[in-house]
This record gives structure tokens, sequence and C-alpha cells, in this order.
């Protein structure tokens, strides 16, 4: 996925814990897992808004896009 989350470095930088970080979010230890991991489909912007609160920090520390390997003959994908 060309989105790569951010979310595990910046808790590194202020030696803050998943449960901890879960917590003042509002979400799950479990759903930060799962922003974690890459495995998240969509990302709330009052989720997002919640996590650059807690860690003073700007989205683009969280969520980063990194352009995907592809074939040089394969035809581009339209928008939905």
């Amino acid at each position: 996925m060309p989105i790569v989350v951010r979310i595990d470095v910046e808790l590194a930088r202020r030696k803050m814990g998943v449960g901890e970080f879960a917590e003042l979010v509002g979400l799950t230890p479990a759903n930060v897992a799962v922003l974690k991991n890459g495995r998240a489909k969509a990302v709330r912007f009052s989720t997002l808004e919640a996590m650059c609160r807690v860690l003073e920090c700007q989205p683009g520390d969280l969520l980063e896009w990194v352009e995907e390997e592809v074939a040089p003959d394969a035809p581009l994908r339209e928008l939905t």
C-alpha cells in the first residue's frame, strides 16, 4: 500500500506506549495496532486530529505516501 503509517516513530520519540496513546486518543489498543500495522482502510479526520493533538505533530508526521512499484506497461487506474 502506498500510504505508510508512522505512528510508532512518533510514539517512540515521545516514549509513549500504545496503551497510553490509545486511551488519550479514545481508541482501543487493538485499533491502534491496526493503524500501526498498516491494515486500516481509512482514518476519520476526527481520529487523525486527536492523534495529532496527543502527539503534538502534523498529519504528515503520521502518514507518508510512498510510490508503488508499477510495471512500465501497466495502465493507470481510473479514480472512482
